[in-house]
């Protein structure tokens, strides 16, 4: 009898250890080590704020270095063909001739995978001071917006503009507009909103193409007082200057929110006038038609036409995605290490997943949980190229992302919180003088941020800033108040008006949702053979003690 318990004992203990082994492999394997190198990227300033603020947090909490230069998306596209960086940011695909310049854009045979990193607003931040005050409440329609940009209104008292402010009237200040001088996606999304919305006024300004193009054609109206910088640190350090009184500019809803400096409200096609908040953001882009088949070279690129007119009441018209550009092939000439695919990897993953919850604030919008997963696939690519690179523990539940909560992943979160637009700021009223319209802080108890409106004197006030702060790389240039106080106003004659303190949370409005599906997740830890072990010791535990029990009685 005691050799019989001996040899349940021994079997007992063989199986515990296969089971221990097992999950020690799986757990190894999803814990390994893995190699980092320092890798390289360039391209779109437009996103260049939001890749600031995850460069800062992967180098701190990871190690990972990873050096990106802002040149601009035609070159970090060129960059990319030829083989200088490791990965690309882009607003837009690689177009195989540029159909305005006829320049050359193609990945020169390189092989590769788009994956979207953010959205945004491109907006439009001016510089106008009115008795020393500078206006914070100006609202501007498309066709004004494209009318200066085409050089067919040059001062800031046209009647378009009187007429967009409700009749309130700006003094005869020359208008100063501002563009960027380097191939840059804003430049693109900004041409290619003109061109399907007021295509006579774009074409005639393009040398007859009513084409997208990267490349403004300066003083395409004759006045001669465009000016062109080359990045948006450019297009932003003259637009503050102390000599830009009566310029507007095109660039991402960031840099002016990082600078507290105003940018125009432009009017959807519902009749308000909106910002690039992250909500409205989030609410255009619900009309975003995104590529979503995998075997095309342009997939989960977007056409944004019916983001333009979308009718919901708060939408942003110019509202975009931007993009990574990532190697695919084996055999890829510069990222051609597993370190260097695990960096591009980790990188990515960290941006599209848990840096997602960063970039509101600082004036971008996040991903929906629909592009975050398909970016996953696109990660995925490294390791179908390097079976060396570790893709464990990519779970979408933990990215913490503002556009999706547990329990209700078909929903675009930010989107059907996101604040209807105040009274004053439809067509034929107002325009504001407070602070609304101007939340941009993350949910905070499940609802968004926003302005608390009084009337005083007449005139509308307000109180709350959308607020919320950048960390890390990003904060000198992705921090501060969205709107400030709300000094020097259209409609308050160039006085100050109340405008102070933080946002309040608001009451969750209903809005748009976009329907989406949570893919099974390939890239699983090691909660599988957690569970299986879990399950054997106590099924162990209640099988084993009963049967020591009987051989030992029998034993005695």
């Amino acid at each position: 009898m005691t050799r019989r318990l001996l040899a349940l004992a021994g079997a007992l203990a063989s199986a515990f250890a296969i089971a221990v082994i097992g999950f020690s492999s799986a757990a190894g394997a999803a814990d390994a080590p893995v190699s980092h190198s320092p890798i390289k990227g360039s391209g779109s300033s437009w996103a260049a704020n939001a890749i600031a603020q995850w460069q800062a947090d992967v180098a701190t909490n990871g190690g990972l270095h990873v050096d990106f230069n802002p040149n601009g998306a035609a070159l970090g596209r060129s960059d990319f063909a030829h083989n200088l960086t490791d990965f690309g940011v882009s607003d837009i695909g690689y177009q195989g001739t540029d159909p305005s310049t006829g320049q050359q854009d193609s990945s020169l045979g390189r092989s590769y995978a788009y994956l979207p990193i953010a959205a945004g607003g491109t907006a439009l931040p001016y510089h106008v001071q009115v008795a020393g005050q500078l206006v914070r409440n100006l609202r501007l329609s498309g066709l004004t917006v494209a009318k200066i940009f085409t050089g067919k209104i040059t001062n800031w008292d046209d009647p378009s503009i009187t007429a967009d402010n409700n009749g309130h009237a700006l003094p005869s200040i020359p208008i100063v507009p501002v563009v960027h001088s380097e191939g840059a996606g804003v430049t693109y999304e900004f041409t290619r909103y003109l061109a399907k919305e007021f295509p006579a006024l774009w074409g005639a300004c393009n040398g007859g193409k009513n084409v997208a193009t990267e490349y403004f054609p300066t003083n395409c109206g004759g006045s001669g007082a465009m000016k062109s910088f080359s990045g948006s640190d450019g297009v932003m350090n003259f637009l503050t200057s102390s000599g830009a009184n009566g310029a507007i500019a095109i660039e991402e809803y960031s840099y002016p929110l990082g600078k507290n400096y105003p940018s125009a409200k432009l009017l959807n096609s519902s009749g308000y006038y909106t910002l690039p908040t992250q909500y409205n953001v989030a609410v255009a882009l619900t009309k975003a038609q995104i590529n979503m088949n995998p075997s095309s070279p342009d997939y989960l690129t977007q056409d944004l036409d019916d983001v333009y007119t979308n009718a919901d009441k708060r939408t942003y018209p110019l509202s975009s995605y931007v993009y990574a550009i990532i190697p695919t092939s084996a055999k890829d000439t510069k990222t051609n290490t597993t370190a260097a695919r695990q960096t591009v990897g980790d990188f990515l993953y960290y941006s599209i997943c848990a840096g997602q919850s960063e970039i509101g604030p600082i004036g971008y919008s996040s991903l929906p949980v629909n592009l975050v997963q398909a970016g996953f696939t696109q990660i995925a690519k490294l390791k179908a190229a390097d079976s060396g690179v570790v893709l464990t523990n990519r779970n979408v539940s933990t990215c913490h992302n503002p556009t999706f909560i547990a329990g209700h992943p078909s929903e675009n979160y930010l989107a059907q919180i996101a604040p209807q637009p105040a009274a004053c700021d439809k067509q034929g009223a107002g325009p504001c003088t407070g602070t609304e319209g101007t939340a941009n802080a993350n949910p905070v108890d499940g609802k968004a941020p926003q302005s608390t409106a009084t009337k005083a004197a007449g005139a509308t006030t307000g109180t709350g800033t959308g607020a919320g702060t950048g960390t890390g790389a990003a904060a000198a240039a992705g921090s501060g108040a969205a709107a400030g106080p709300a000094a020097g106003n259209v409609a308050a004659g160039g006085t100050s008006a109340a405008g102070t303190g933080t946002a309040a949370g608001g009451t969750a409005a209903t809005g748009t949702v976009v329907a989406t599906t949570l893919a099974a997740d390939d890239h699983a830890g090691p909660s599988r053979p957690l569970t299986v072990l879990v399950i054997l010791l106590f099924v162990l535990g209640l099988v084993v003690p009963p049967i020591l029990t009987r051989l030992l009685r029998g034993a005695r």
